[in-house]
């Protein structure tokens, strides 16, 4: 078992450096709901389907350790709102020890 550090900025603009491990096949936005860094039903209203954009965050650091969105994932953002240059949704991003270090934002909520 690896775990890995993680900076989560959350919708107040607090920042918080967490701890996720990777052993338990979960993504950034399960990772995000357990540490409860964004309101209950404000994110993975889909169920990390990629089919409504509630989980989207910015990178704000350590892009380049994650690998390139799929198309779903691309079409999904092409649809949602406070989209940026560095946005991707949370539920497509793998915990793994690739992605220690990596730093995000939550984006608001529609």
């Amino acid at each position: 078992m690896q775990d890995i550090n993680l900076k989560i900025t959350d919708r107040n603009g607090d920042t918080h450096e967490i701890v996720a491990p990777t052993d338990m096949s979960m993504n950034l936005m399960e990772v995000i709901r357990s540490f409860e860094l964004a309101d209950e039903g404000t994110i993975g209203v889909c169920g990390g389907m990629a089919m409504c954009a509630s989980c989207q965050v910015y990178i704000t650091g350590g892009a380049e350790k994650l690998v390139p969105m799929d198309a779903e994932e691309d079409a999904m953002l092409s649809e949602a709102f406070h989209v940026e240059d560095n946005s991707r949704l949370s539920c497509q991003i793998r915990i793994s020890p690739e992605i220690d270090g990596l730093e995000v934002a939550i984006a608001p909520y529609p």
